[in-house]
């Protein structure tokens, strides 16, 4: 039974590190580039998905992306080209991003906890926010030169690790 009150930036970097290398990164030489410096615009659209694990464990977490980032996230993951990509491709496929790291960072909290279906959001210049949750891990990046960040936040009673 895991115990981690929250997991760790290291650990949220392998597992992001292992699903992009899987399923994003088939051919070795568009890895997600964590501390690389893009910086969000305001203008900047952007789609962001949020898994959430309830349970002994609260919290969610979350893909934010820009809007190219989400379309090449569905080409790589659907095999299709970027320009052949329909919204719902886009939603399904960041969707299921959010639901691979989201699962193996449940794997990591207390247990048991269970992992909500992905909720997927495309906001025109505007970034989500998390009220009554606190940021505990996150990797800003950059994927083929487009912005994509990952996080973890905790519900307020569950504290940083």
């Amino acid at each position: 039974m895991s115990t981690l009150v929250a997991p760790f930036q290291e650990d949220l970097e392998a597992i992001t590190a292992d699903v992009w290398g899987s399923f994003l990164d088939v051919d070795g030489d568009t890895p997600l580039v964590a501390g690389a410096p893009h910086r969000w615009a305001e203008h900047d659209a952007t789609t962001s998905a949020v898994v959430s694990i309830t349970g002994a464990w609260q919290g969610h977490v979350i893909i934010e992306c820009s809007a190219r980032a989400a379309r090449m996230v569905a080409a790589a993951l659907l095999a299709l080209p970027e320009d052949e990509a329909s919204e719902d491709d886009v939603a399904d496929a960041v969707g299921e991003l959010a639901n691979m790291i989201g699962g193996n960072v449940k794997s990591l909290v207390a247990s048991p906890s269970a992992l909500s279906l992905p909720h997927v959001v495309t906001q025109p210049g505007s970034h989500q926010s998390w009220p009554g949750a606190e940021e505990v891990c996150r990797i800003d990046g950059a994927w083929n030169g487009e912005a994509v960040t990952v996080m973890v936040y905790a519900g307020v009673n569950e504290g940083k690790s």
